[in-house]
């Protein structure tokens, strides 16, 4: 087995339980590990820290898997894989549709499946999982027994690693796209195919719930709809009627579709527009709102885009709390890893602060349990879901 040693006091961060050694921690590799293969790691000492795979094109050379030194096959991958549906199984015993496989969250760095229904979507994001590409359909098919796994590989993150994008079915037989999913007592159609991720926004679960004591009655903003999944969920609490804005024409059809399918067409209107110049409008017209919410894409993809992500996240807050009555209710997100909660509730804040009014802090949120979060690994925790009383 190829091994590499980590340079003095460059093992304490993965003492601590993160999975990633970069390029720049280690001193030597003794052996010749092949791109994507398996290697150990041992700190400058001599202590065995782990067994992961090599990748010597990406800044992150080693990713671990193992802090034992078993072999890496399809039965690790399906214990693995078993030890997660346990996971799922005691944390959202409800969902049909859930994240199965978080990448690190799950010990296993470089994978997402996410489970809609009986299907499968898998994304292999890295060399090491991409060269195990059978042994995981393989374990997944043995252990999870559905209708079909379907490949999509095609995020630009997986270029770092040098790889081309990937997408098309692996196993089984994927029944006609769109199709309809479950979600908190409500149907979705998605299409694992061709929409965005791998279909739809799973992570949001939980803070969808949390519009049920706000919108009662309400007449509901929600900027960065996508398909309609908060929208729909605010009309199911009660809300009186919703308008929905995203730049997609692709995902505004399909809201509509979503709120047809929940009978609720005649309550909710969904625009295809810039989301930052639809509110600015609105505001304009002298427009009001009992509750909105803000869910915007990622900004800041790196912490080079955290300073850019700040102004944008900043101008859509202040646009969103202008249009509120005084009580109304701000849902606002970030997914953003590299925009921390701090860093996000102090501009909203700034941006209160700007629109000269004042907020209550009701209850804070992050990403659904099916989403699990690695002590050790910071980046794991990426969601953040403030919401707020304004005055």
């Amino acid at each position: 087995m190829p091994k590499a040693t980590l340079k003095p006091r460059h093992e304490q961060r993965i003492a601590r339980g993160h999975l990633w050694v970069y390029q720049g921690n280690i001193a030597s590799i003794d052996g010749d590990p092949a791109p994507g293969g398996e290697i150990d790691v041992y700190s400058s000492r001599g202590d065995f820290l782990g067994r992961g795979y090599y990748n010597p094109r990406s800044q992150i050379a080693v990713r671990l898997l193992s802090r034992e030194a078993g072999p890496i096959d399809k039965e690790f991958f399906a214990e693995r894989i078993r030890q997660a549906q346990e996971y799922r199984a005691r944390f959202v015993p409800q969902a049909s549709s859930y994240r199965l496989i978080y990448s690190e969250g799950d010990w296993l760095p470089g994978l997402i499946a996410d489970r809609y229904e009986d299907v499968l979507v898998v994304q292999l994001l890295t060399l090491g999982m991409d060269r195990r590409r059978d042994e995981i359909v393989r374990a997944m098919a043995e252990t999870v027994r559905p209708r079909a796994i379907y490949e999509r590989s095609d995020a630009q993150s997986r270029r770092h690693e040098g790889l081309e994008p990937r997408r098309g079915l692996l196993w089984g037989e994927l029944p006609p796209q769109p199709m309809i999913i479950g979600e908190n007592g409500l149907r979705f159609e998605i299409d694992v195919t061709e929409g965005q991720k791998t279909g739809y926004f799973l992570d949001q679960r939980e803070n969808r719930r949390r519009l049920a004591p706000l919108v009662p009655g309400a007449r509901v903003l929600d900027a960065f709809c996508h398909t309609g999944s908060f929208a729909i969920h605010a009309l199911r609490y009660g809300a009186q009627e919703v308008l929905g804005v995203d730049s997609s024409e692709q995902a505004v059809a399909m809201a509509r579709r979503n709120a047809a399918l929940n009978g609720f067409a005649g309550r909710a209107r969904f625009v295809a527009a810039n989301a930052f110049d639809f509110l600015r409008e609105l505001d304009r017209q002298g427009e009001r709102f009992d509750c909105v919410i803000l869910d915007p894409p990622a900004f800041a993809k790196g912490k080079a885009h955290v300073e850019a992500a700040r102004r944008g996240y900043k101008e859509v807050n202040l646009r969103g709390i202008k249009l509120l009555r005084s009580g109304g209710f701000l849902v606002t997100c970030s997914c953003s890893h590299h925009m921390t909660a701090a860093m996000f509730f102090e501009l909203i804040l700034d941006a209160a602060a700007d629109a000269r009014r004042q907020l209550r802090l009701v209850e804070t949120g992050s990403q659904a349990k099916d989403h699990p979060v690695l002590a050790g690994v910071p980046e794991t925790a990426y969601l953040k879901c403030f919401v707020f009383q304004v005055f």
